[in-house]
């Protein structure tokens, strides 16, 4: 049996979840999300806990087990609390503004770029730390690793935007010296 996949998962208070042949629904204070099953998983809800079953054994389906556990928690998590990710721009002229729904980027290009923020995604900017929010997990990563590629950190001075927790491997220059 999947270790992940056969957790039980709590219901909180103030979060609803129907679930029919081919969809889970889920709402609660801050919105609804919505994700399909998956072939030979089936999803429980009893006295405000949720448990995902499956039908077999097979190698397919256990494979599928720990994702569907994991996507229901997520939608539960989502629209009970929300999730946020936080990118650090690092660089001597760089910034960014927020006008309306469109991020600029001034990040060392001849030219500004913008992006365009999807619907159910907020952005917000504090000097140099843009915090992304929302209440689907896959979409507020996806939203953050897009604004990083924008201009990925590089290793000789740090420049470029980051996640605020991560790490970056610094190199010596040319010189060989270690500053």
């Amino acid at each position: 049996m999947s270790r992940v996949g056969k957790l039980p998962i709590e219901i909180p208070s103030g979060v609803t979840i129907t679930v029919d042949d081919a969809n889970i629904n889920v709402s609660g204070p801050k919105g609804t999300l919505s994700q399909f099953t998956l072939d030979g998983i089936y999803v429980k809800v009893d006295n405000n806990v949720v448990s995902v079953v499956r039908e077999n054994d097979e190698k397919e389906n256990r494979a599928k087990h720990g994702l569907m556990r994991s996507l229901v928690n997520n939608m539960i998590v989502g629209v009970n609390q929300g999730f946020s990710k936080q990118l650090e721009i690092n660089g001597v002229g760089y910034r960014v503004s927020l006008a309306g729904n469109v991020l600029k980027f001034n990040v060392g290009f001849s030219h500004e770029v913008n992006y365009q923020l999807p619907e159910g995604v907020v952005a917000t900017i504090e000097q140099n730390v843009i915090t992304i929010s929302g209440i689907d997990k896959q979409k507020v990563g996806q939203v953050a690793a897009e604004i990083r590629s924008i201009k990925k950190p590089e290793p000789y001075k740090g420049k470029g935007i980051k996640y605020v927790n991560e790490r970056i491997i610094r190199k010596s220059g040319k010189s060989g010296k270690e500053k």
